[in-house]
């Protein structure tokens, strides 16, 4: 098969099977629900959402920012604009190929800061481990909050939640044992991912030797409290869910995250809208209720990174120009 093709199916079939999913739910729901889901979405208070926004910028700014520590080590400096633009841009390119963002925001960066490709894409590595593992942090937190209902719902579906952490730590022996395997090898191609491999290592190591780590440490809290508290203040915007718990909004958030990763911006096999909603009906709250908030919070953020995003491809260029 046509290589072009191939690659044109990967991006495009996501898509086309998370609008014909949502296509077919709201298609198949009754009138009433989709009544009640217009009107939750039309009549949510604008206050909240717009907070909902301005918190998600300042998160992308607390992101940007916290990105000159870890490029510091490696004799670099970056210009605030110009970091906030690379990851308003990764944001935007995320929304039409799932993690396409992390590439385009190193190539960004090379191209305005003159940094190594691999270097600064190390970083970014670096980075999205630290969130990994405060993402992992969030998720026992949610878990801990609700572990009556969670314990209950593995229960009833005879789910053995040590079944997954076994074929995690599997899959960490087998990363570990081809990473030995290409230490050792002299292959020439092998030779050439191992350089580009150490251009990375170079990146990741920043992070153990920069000078301001407590700063770096803030920014990594308050860009996950300002997300956590993005989703907390929409629920406000939804009045029939203004009574939900701390607990209830972490979990959503935890597969509203896998959601975003795993998809195109959210779009896709596990559309945020519906899986976010899924949560709240779990819960005992209403399902239009619940995907009216997954539409109203997944609606504003996406609207700003397009916009966003799309300034900043045009301003880059002309704020460089001299450079």
């Amino acid at each position: 098969m046509n290589p072009k093709l191939i690659k044109f199916l990967k991006v495009s079939l996501p898509l086309i099977l998370g609008v014909f999913l949502i296509w077919y739910l709201l298609s198949s729901s009754t009138p009433e629900y989709r009544k009640n889901l217009l009107d939750n979405i039309i009549n949510a208070n604008p206050i909240w959402v717009s907070t909902s926004v301005v918190l998600g910028i300042i998160s992308h700014l607390s992101r940007a920012y916290r990105w000159k520590f870890i490029l510091n080590p490696l004799g670099h400096s970056p210009r605030l604009y110009n970091s906030f633009m690379a990851v308003m841009i990764g944001y935007l390119a995320n929304l039409g190929i799932p993690r396409s963002g992390e590439v385009l925001r190193g190539v960004t960066m090379t191209t305005y800061e003159k940094i190594p490709f691999e270097k600064v894409f190390g970083t970014i590595v670096s980075e999205r481990i630290v969130d990994l593992i405060m993402l992992i942090i969030i998720t026992l937190a949610a878990g801990i909050l609700q572990t009556e209902y969670l314990l209950n719902f593995f229960s009833d579906r005879n789910i053995n939640p040590l079944y997954t952490l076994g074929m995690i730590l599997i899959l960490i022996l087998v990363g570990f044992i081809g990473l030995q395997i290409l230490k050792k090898s002299s292959h020439k191609y092998i030779i050439k991912i191992r350089d580009f491999g150490m251009g990375l290592w170079d990146g990741m190591k920043s992070i153990f030797t920069m000078k301001k780590k407590w700063a770096f440490i803030f920014h990594t809290v308050l860009i996950w409290f300002l997300y956590v508290l993005m989703f907390y203040v929409v629920k406000f915007a939804v009045p029939n869910l203004s009574s939900s718990s701390i607990g209830v909004i972490l979990i959503a958030f935890v597969v509203g995250s896998f959601s975003m990763s795993t998809t195109n911006g959210g779009i896709g096999l596990f559309p945020f809208p519906i899986v976010v909603g899924a949560v709240f009906v779990f819960f005992g709250f209403e399902k239009s209720d619940g995907e009216a908030f997954g539409w109203i919070l997944w609606g504003s953020q996406t609207v700003i990174n397009i916009v966003i995003g799309a300034l900043s491809f045009l301003f880059l260029p002309i704020l460089n120009r001299d450079k």
